[in-house]
């Protein structure tokens, strides 16, 4: 019994309390920050200074303690919002209340290791072998710190879940281009299947691990090379291997080795020493930080191949060229073993809890599913392929992007087309028709240390786009247009610039209105920006509880289904790394039950 882990009835307690919170305080998650002003939303909900509210998140975030403005004691509150009013007139109690309505607060999350540790003493107690563990990286050359701390925790406890459920097989939803996948598959030994919608994602994962196949090989030859020379061997020059370093196709910044710059896109060649690699460390040994850092560096690594002595064959002994050609049929048979059955191979195709993953994979045997991020309703899809699937022995499901989530219980019925949606997921939250609100799934993908760092610009164009939408409703019939403005902010000069440029996007007229008409309803609305900005963080206060009532619905789910002998909610990674950071994880081995 994993201490940490909850029944189906506490985690459906945890639930009620969390509704009972977001019942109250939702109202704010849902407004628009497109009408703010027309809607007079600062005056509608909050009763106190923005000011107020601003120091007092300031105070909270910076643990200086409580905020100066106090509630009358006759004034009956819930959560610090007045009963006859339903406005905000105590942001402390708000804060307070906010926090312990988290995941976090509420205590119900496994840490990474807490997790890693069940799986270890199940695996002691079972007389299974122990499950392989991962070593810490610092952020390495050719990967930002985000990407290599989440392959690295990740793949630990994919591999640690595998070795429990005694399966070699992974399948990889929303695998991307495949970080994550060619490192299971080379480094831990695992037999990887990633499918992804896009061709292109998987088209260059495909040939990205085509490349690490190289370095994979070369990387074993040199193991048995120094192994049998001895450890202290010094390699040759010919042993270098160039490694061409560019962007790494999907966006990441490649740093410089101090951090503080970006590689240029012109490629640039770096000779990396096999004989900085730790030798004693094959495929499915116990995982070394030298070999892992090695690794990840080679992920987004543009060009990797092997350079062969430059000595013309007429040149070389009797010995060396029987040697050689010997090495050449070797290569070969161990080319065609892993062409018939490869460790990594990207699949192209759209998932969703229909689909027969033995249509997909011909040679499928028990495996485990994983996501790492996977987007909108990708992430319950996985969760219900898991229960539907006999052969899907365990589950790790990392999800993004709650605001692409569909809704069943849609008052407008204009989210869900399909049969089965996103949310919500468990039975018992689909028994009371629980329904969140694109705008408050919207709030639930905030982070506040990310919002703090870019406030300035995300605030400026919040600020415009809500006091353009006052122009279009006192100038124009079209603010309840169907046309979106769209990223307009990016190219304006000024708020007269960006009005224009709107306004030719919506495809009305501009020319009655003159620039300092425009002018004005900047001049106007700018003191009142900062209740923008403290609304703004009061969806960020909220944004956690919101999630929450996503995971746990997720795991609640989990735990409604009788043969998942264990399911729980993890923090796999640093929230200030990726603050997309819990894990559904289930389980449903019958040779290895985890109690939950």
């Amino acid at each position: 019994m994993v201490s940490s882990s909850y029944s189906l009835a506490e985690i459906q307690r945890r639930i009620d309390e969390v509704k009972h919170f977001l019942s109250v305080t939702l109202s704010i998650a849902n407004a628009h920050t497109v009408e703010f002003y027309t809607h007079d939303v600062w005056k509608r909900f909050v009763a106190v200074s923005p000011e107020e509210v601003l120091s007092a998140v300031s105070a909270r975030s910076d643990q200086q303690g409580e905020p100066q403005h106090k509630v009358d004691d006759q004034t009956s509150t819930t959560f610090g919002f007045c009963n006859h009013t339903n406005r905000l007139v105590d942001i402390h109690e708000l804060l307070l209340k906010a926090k312990s309505h988290s995941l976090s607060g509420q205590g119900v999350c496994l840490s990474r290791h807490e997790l890693l540790q069940a799986f270890r003493e199940n695996a002691s107690e079972s007389g299974a072998p122990p499950a392989e563990t991962g070593a810490e990286l610092e952020p390495d050359e050719f990967m930002n710190s985000k990407k290599s701390h989440e392959v690295q925790s990740m793949s630990e406890v994919v591999a640690c879940l595998a070795k429990c459920c005694r399966v070699k097989q992974v399948i990889d939803v929303g695998s991307g281009k495949g970080y994550l996948s060619s490192f299971l598959s080379l480094h831990y030994g695992l037999r990887v299947y990633g499918i992804d919608s896009s061709s292109t994602n998987t088209h260059g994962a495909q040939e990205r691990n085509r490349k690490l196949k190289k370095f994979s090989r070369a990387y074993q030859k040199l193991s048995k090379t120094v192994k049998a020379q001895g450890a202290a061997t010094q390699l040759p020059q010919e042993d270098f291997i160039p490694i061409k370093t560019g962007t790494n196709g999907d966006g990441d910044v490649l740093c410089d080795g101090g951090g503080a710059g970006i590689v240029p896109q012109e490629e640039k060649e770096v000779l990396i020493s096999m004989s900085d690699v730790n030798p004693a460390v094959e495929q499915h040994s116990e995982p070394n930080p030298e070999t892992e850092e090695l690794f990840l560096s080679a992920l987004a690594a543009d060009v990797i191949q092997t350079t062969p002595p430059r000595i013309p064959p007429s040149q070389l002994s009797a010995e060396e060229r029987e040697r050689r050609k010997r090495e050449n049929l070797e290569r070969k048979a161990l080319n065609r073993s892993e062409d018939a059955s490869a460790v990594f191979s990207p699949l192209t195709s759209y998932v969703t809890a229909d689909t027969e993953l033995r249509e997909l994979i011909n040679e499928l045997e028990d495996a485990v599913m994983i996501g790492l991020h996977t987007c909108g309703d990708l992430a319950p899809s996985t969760l219900r392929m898991f229960v539907a699937k006999p052969e899907l022995a365990a589950v790790c499901s990392v999800g993004c992007c709650y605001h692409l989530l569909s809704e069943e219980f849609d008052p407008a019925g204009q989210e869900c087309s399909r049969s089965v949606c996103g949310f919500p997921l468990s039975q018992y939250l689909r028994n009371e028709s629980w329904f969140c609100g694109r705008n408050a799934r919207m709030s639930a993908c905030l982070a506040l240390e990310r919002v703090s760092l870019g406030q300035g610009i995300q605030m400026e164009s919040l600020f415009y786009r809500a006091v353009l939408h006052v122009i279009l409703r006192d100038h124009y019939s079209s603010y309840k247009s169907e046309k979106r403005v769209g990223n307009v902010y990016s190219k304006a000069k000024s708020f007269v610039d960006y009005v224009r440029r709107a306004l030719r996007r919506l495809e009305v007229d501009d020319s009655k209105l003159s620039d300092s008409d425009i002018q004005d309803y900047h001049d106007t609305y700018t003191p009142r920006m900062a209740e923008m900005h403290a609304f703004n963080m009061l969806k960020v206060t909220l944004a956690p509880c919101i999630e929450g009532l996503i995971l746990l619905d997720r795991l609640c789910y989990l735990k409604e289904q009788e043969d998942v002998s264990f399911s729980a909610l993890v923090q796999l990674f640093d929230p200030l790394l990726s603050p997309r950071c819990y894990a559904v994880v289930g389980l449903k081995s019958s040779e290895n039950k985890m109690t939950s």
